[in-house]
């Protein structure tokens, strides 16, 4: 009796944290699945500038949704919520350069201050976040778990966080020119790491948390 009321009380626990991290996993999948659509739209030029900025915002709400039910799924103040914290606070790094986005006729000093700063501070908390999640799944070190699904879920985020760096660098606005630095690298580099974010959310809703376990 005392070994089934044990189970019953641990599925009790590991039942909020599965509907946690199929939110926050489908979170991820939305918010990475609208950022690569909107990085399509922008570099193929399908549609207006607002559309795309709508897109991006919307896939960004989905992301700081992800980003803080993370950090409920976490044991409080042990590195993985640090790791979740610091991703949290890059999803609202990126809302701020979503929402000053909308702006219109910025100077490349005010487009640089106000869109890319937030944004480049955004990908190196997402760096930040997905090192100290390399460091947990790996018992404090950078390891190769490939038979670990959380390994998984964190090493594709990483590179996408590493993608949205090199695709933030390149939207530095030249004031020469008034023009990014690279447009297709920004474009590519964002779609490419937003389906990295999509495909970790996707492998991140078939590992199973438990009261003694998290999902990276």
């Amino acid at each position: 009796m005392e070994q089934t009321a044990g189970n019953s009380t641990a599925t009790t626990e590991a039942s909020p944290a599965r509907r946690r991290n199929l939110v926050a996993a489908i979170s991820f999948v939305l918010g990475g699945s609208l950022f690569a659509l909107g990085a399509v739209l922008a570099q193929l030029d399908l549609t207006s500038l607002p559309t795309i900025n709508v897109t991006y915002l919307v896939g960004g709400v989905f992301f700081s949704t992800g980003g803080y039910v993370t950090i409920l799924l976490a044991p409080p103040h042990q590195r993985l919520w640090r790791s979740a914290v610091v991703l949290f606070v890059g999803t609202l790094l990126f809302a701020v350069s979503l929402v000053a986005a909308f702006a219109e006729g910025l100077t490349p000093r005010q487009s640089n201050g106000w869109i890319w700063l937030p944004d480049i501070l955004g990908c190196v908390c997402f760096l930040v976040s997905g090192h100290l999640a390399m460091l947990e799944v790996g018992a404090g070190r950078i390891r190769f778990r490939p038979l670990i699904t959380g390994w998984w879920v964190v090493a594709v985020n990483q590179l996408g966080s590493i993608l949205f760096f090199l695709a933030g660098l390149a939207a530095f606005t030249r004031p020469a020119t008034s023009h990014a630095l690279d447009v297709g690298l920004v474009n590519w580099g964002t779609f490419a790491g937003a389906v990295c974010f999509a495909a970790g959310g996707v492998i991140q809703a078939f590992d199973t948390p438990t009261p003694k376990r998290t999902v990276v």
